[in-house]
């Protein structure tokens, strides 16, 4: 019984979305340092060359044993997953957990000619505790639609300006949805988003960059918890922030059933 009771608190005090360290959520021009631990759910998606492991993407812990990313993230390497991270190159922090993968499922519909589909779950060969430091976002509603111009935030340790160096500490920024008539709109990008995506930034100011991609679109609910509404998936190749080409994301909330089909078949 006293075990009971504690698994229900820790459930309880760890619960999807809900994170210990409130987010700073002011309205920012540009990207910021977070506050320590407040997007509990981000991971870093590391790839081992030689003898040491090296950031390429982001991800999302969705469960204790499931973390959400791009499928363009995923190749032949020899992957980890680092949760709990705040500072990236310091491999000291306190609670943070380096965990490698069992399986890697990548959607069997990816396309990445046409950049469709990229949405990939990674399975954690050993089952995380969950934290004040590590903790999983909510998934939204299936088939729910964000509204023009509502804000959402972008994390991870990306570039930090076009060719520009990654970032050493977990960048946050906030970026309103773009919908989908203005997204596709000939002067925006056109046919090459689809239904299946979420649009969001697109000022030329503030945007996600090469390495964030597998990272999360953290949106907020009227309750106060979040949910990953996207996962970080291209952008201009004029570059990181460039006008009327908003970060475009693989929209969560059009692959919840097979979201919860990987996670229940493996």
């Amino acid at each position: 019984m006293k075990f009971l009771i504690l698994a229900l608190f820790i459930a309880g005090a760890y619960g999807c979305g809900q994170p210990t360290y409130k987010p700073a959520t002011s309205r920012v021009i540009g990207g910021t340092d977070v506050v320590p631990n407040s997007w509990p759910w981000q991971a870093s998606l590391q790839y081992l060359s030689g003898s040491s492991y090296y950031h390429t993407c982001g991800g999302t812990l969705l469960s204790s044993e499931w973390v959400l990313t791009a499928a363009h993230c995923i190749g032949s390497r020899t992957y980890r997953v680092y949760l709990g991270k705040h500072n990236l190159p310091d491999n000291s922090e306190a609670g943070a957990l380096a965990i490698a993968p069992s399986t890697i499922i990548v959607h069997e519909n990816w396309d990445s000619y046409n950049i469709r589909n990229d949405i990939a779950l990674i399975k954690l060969s050993t089952p995380v505790t969950f934290t004040d430091k590590i903790s999983p976002a909510c998934l939204p509603e299936s088939g729910s639609i964000l509204p023009h111009d509502f804000g959402c935030y972008v994390t991870g340790w990306g570039r930090l300006w076009t060719n520009g160096p990654i970032a050493d500490i977990l960048q946050q920024a906030l970026l309103p949805v773009v919908d989908y008539a203005n997204c596709t709109r000939n002067d925006w990008w056109g046919d090459l988003v689809t239904d299946l995506m979420v649009c969001a930034g697109g000022d030329g100011v503030v945007s996600s960059c090469n390495g964030d991609s597998g990272g999360p679109l953290n949106c907020q609910r009227s309750d106060g918890t979040w949910d990953v509404h996207g996962i970080v998936s291209f952008g201009s190749s004029l570059g990181c922030n460039y006008p009327k080409k908003p970060s475009v994301f693989t929209r969560v909330s059009g692959y919840i059933p097979w979201i919860n089909n990987v996670m229940t078949s493996y």
